[in-house]
């Protein structure tokens, strides 16, 4: 199992940088997710800065999520 999200901070560019439960700050690109619908409220920036962390998950008001896993296994480790 990989770890969850512990904090995430919008930046530039539709990316994310992420805190994980073992201590890793991972940055995560967003924008290959934007092409599907229920991410579209995220091309908004207002509304990208919104991000906040739930039980491990990176989420938005509206619900939408991004799995944890897919956030740890695609995002690229930040020196």
């Amino acid at each position: 199992m990989n770890p969850r999200a512990k904090k995430a901070k919008p930046l530039d560019g539709f990316k994310l940088e992420v805190e994980f439960t073992n201590g890793e700050i991972r940055r995560f690109d967003v924008t290959p997710l934007l092409s599907y619908p229920v991410y579209q409220p995220l091309k908004e920036k207002a509304y990208f800065q919104r991000v906040f962390v739930s039980q491990g998950i990176v989420q938005w008001p509206n619900e939408v999520d991004i799995s944890p896993d897919l956030l740890y296994l695609d995002s690229q480790q930040v020196a």
